[in-house]
């Protein structure tokens, strides 16, 4: 009888999301069963417990992840997040998302999470430069700009990534731009990069409305969970549009009016670092966030954290369409009320893709030292996402599938494919 060796995991909310959503996807995938299980599991785990020197003299631990889901198409792409949340299921389920999101737009890369887990508001900016400095110096055995790319995510910024992007450099001895994505563009970062996400998960939310029918923008009412680089980047855009976003949201709650918000000015306002909960202006309600996914509205944005639609939430949500902005916001029982109710849901491979699409630019410019203007990025940006959309269609047409199996199995059929090519070594 042979023996299977495997992780032993444990019960995570957004890796068993991961994993269920797998397994809904993998009935459709032509490919044998060992290979969809070699899919189902991260290729590697790196676990990192290193000194921080804090400002006053102190020495405090923290401890850091990495994950690579699966190489097959190529090296992995993945944020670094630093939040006291962070766990190791949570970071596997990311890096299982991102090899499909990048499998399904085209990308020659496989998925890789990363995170500290650390709040980083608590931290001085010489503290958190010497933390990241520190996490890198753990993890530089697995960065490379031909291995695993680095990228910003919840709690790290550009600023973040230079930090990495130089410290890899000193320690290899030569610049290397290309190791990490999402950082300022005078050291090599790409126009529209800070953009991207959010202006990405307008574009498949366009694509959505016009399968359906729906062209007056003025009419489409829209309610955004989470106001940061995604939501607030995905507010301003479909306001620009003529869209009426009607409420938005940050970690303190929400602010809501029905006649449409100044989108403007509230981006304005948190720009100053305040909190949506100190909002004030003429007809504006404030409302919880568990408030704001049951707003009526035409289109909701969970644009935040994962597992905000749930079994307990789904049958409260007033809007015909979803267009995941976060990484799985929506569970699979929430999932499944929203297809009882009729509710048609963007799925966040797809959704938010943007972000990768414009990382991989990055890269890609960065490896070539030749650098393209912000139109040309998002003239690109767009025609791959459309693409995606339309792949995810016809595969949904195919087998009867709501679109996120859809693009999981378009997804997983494109890595099988590849894995199956390359075959198991030795």
């Amino acid at each position: 009888m042979a023996v299977q060796h495997q992780a032993t995991f444990t019960q995570d909310t957004a890796y068993q999301t991961a994993l269920a959503q797998f397994d809904r996807a993998a009935r459709f995938v032509e490919a044998p069963d060992g290979y969809l299980e070699f899919l189902k599991q991260p290729q590697r785990e790196m676990i990192v417990h290193f000194p921080v020197k804090k400002d006053d003299g102190r020495i405090e631990m923290y401890t850091g992840y990495r994950v690579h889901h699966n190489t097959s198409l190529g090296p992995t792409k993945g944020g670094i997040r630093y939040s006291l949340d962070v766990t190791l299921d949570e970071v596997r389920a990311l890096a299982m998302w991102m090899t499909w999101k990048c499998a399904l737009v085209g990308l020659p890369y496989g998925g890789a999470k990363g995170g500290v887990v650390v709040d980083p508001k608590t931290l001085s900016i010489h503290e958190n430069e010497r933390l990241t400095r520190r996490y890198t110096s753990e993890m530089i055995s697995l960065f490379s700009p031909h291995g695993d790319i680095p990228a910003p995510d919840m709690g790290t910024n550009p600023q973040t990534m230079a930090w990495i992007m130089d410290t890899y450099s000193m320690m290899i001895g030569h610049s290397v731009p290309a190791v990490v994505t999402g950082k300022p563009m005078n050291i090599g970062g790409s126009a529209g990069r800070t953009e991207a996400t959010g202006y990405g998960t307008i574009i498949a939310m366009l694509e959505a409305l016009k399968r359906m029918g729906i062209h007056q923008t003025d009419e489409v009412r829209l309610v955004i969970q989470g106001f940061g680089n995604v939501g607030s980047y995905a507010a301003l855009r479909a306001s620009e549009l003529g869209f009426k976003v009607v409420a938005v949201s940050d970690v303190s709650g929400g602010v809501y009016k029905a006649a449409g918000l100044d989108i403007p000015a509230i981006v304005k306002f948190t720009k100053k670092g305040q909190l949506l909960n100190e909002y004030r202006d003429q007809g504006v309600e404030f409302v919880t966030n568990t408030e704001l996914i049951s707003l009526p509205c035409d289109v909701l944005i969970p644009a935040a954290m994962e597992g905000q639609i749930t079994e307990f939430t789904a049958k409260d949500v007033k809007a015909y369409l979803v267009v995941e902005g976060a990484n799985g916001p929506t569970t699979p029982e929430g999932d499944d009320i929203l297809a009882d109710k009729g509710v048609t849901v963007v799925p966040d491979v797809l959704a938010n893709s943007g972000g990768v699409i414009v990382s991989y630019f990055e890269w890609v410019q960065g490896l070539q030292s030749f650098f393209w203007d912000v139109d040309e990025v998002y003239r690109r940006m767009e025609r791959l996402m459309i693409k995606a959309y339309d792949n995810v269609s016809v595969t949904a047409e195919k087998h009867k599938i709501p679109l996120r199996t859809a693009a999981q199995v378009a997804a997983i059929q494109r890595v099988a494919e590849a894995t199956i090519t390359r075959g198991i070594y030795p």
